[in-house]
């Protein structure tokens, strides 16, 4: 598979239509050349047949019972934590990646779940159940209001009360632009500057990014002297602003980037 291809090509879809688990692969697939994109998505086929019944219940029993899924808790920083053909290898993985395990399984088997990026955990909800989200780094712990407040205060040292947009349905780009990031920031840890080129790469071309996340793309991809993509980056980022200063300052810089390839 041209794996760079095909990340282009599903990122010019519309969201609706971006298949989750492929896509979260297609990330595995650049950190390792040699997977099996198509062998990986049958692995969870094959799961979602051992599912006994279209019900969240049995779906966590399997995952999180028999198959012993589980919270990397003693290395949560290990880049594999978030590629979905190391989380099913190792059952380990971060609330993120097995969380997404979790929708794409019970998608196959009758079970339509929806991300909810809380900020410092993702989470999951059941629509037929609304008020309890699944914890799927903690064995599918159920979480009502006070339980998700209690947890957004654990991981984030108090910084913050916990709001009804931070347990809103998250969409397809924000779950693949959350699952880069986290890559980016472990291999920034870990000095890996080939690693975060190609990670890099794939941020880049995801429709809706935070303005936030593409001023920080662009100034990578300024660093790495790749000019020209850095100011296309920032004149994205401030066709999504109204007029303001800050709109103006975006386009300021991606002129003078443009300015420097002369």
């Amino acid at each position: 598979m041209d794996v760079p291809g095909r990340w282009a090509e599903l990122m010019r879809l519309p969201e609706a239509r971006v298949p989750l688990d492929e896509a979260a692969l297609l990330i595995s697939a650049r950190a390792n050349p040699a997977l099996d994109v198509y062998e990986q998505l049958a692995r969870l086929d094959e799961l979602a047949g051992r599912v006994n019944a279209p019900d969240t219940s049995e779906l966590c029993q399997l995952l999180f019972g028999r198959l012993g899924l589980r919270g990397n808790r003693d290395r949560y920083d290990d880049p594999d934590n978030s590629y979905l053909d190391q989380v099913l290898d190792r059952r380990l993985g971060i609330p993120i990646s097995l969380s997404v395990v979790l929708i794409e399984v019970g998608r196959r088997c009758g079970v339509e779940l929806q991300a909810v990026g809380m900020p410092g955990h993702f989470l999951v909800r059941d629509p037929a159940a609304p008020g309890q989200l699944i914890d799927a780094f903690d064995a599918g712990r159920r979480l009502d209001h006070g339980g998700c407040e209690q947890l957004l205060q654990a991981v984030t040292a108090g910084a913050g009360r916990l709001t009804p947009e931070m347990l809103a349905t998250t969409g397809t780009w924000a779950i693949l632009t959350r699952m880069l990031a986290n890559l980016d920031r472990s291999f920034e840890r870990r000095g890996d500057h080939k690693a975060l080129a190609w990670v890099t790469d794939m941020r880049v071309p995801i429709p809706d990014a935070p303005v936030g996340d593409r001023v920080h793309l662009a100034t990578r991809l300024a660093g790495l002297g790749r000019l020209d993509t850095a100011s296309g980056v920032l004149e994205r980022a401030a066709s999504t602003l109204a007029e303001s200063p800050a709109r103006a300052k975006l386009v300021a810089q991606a002129s003078d980037l443009r300015a420097r390839l002369n």
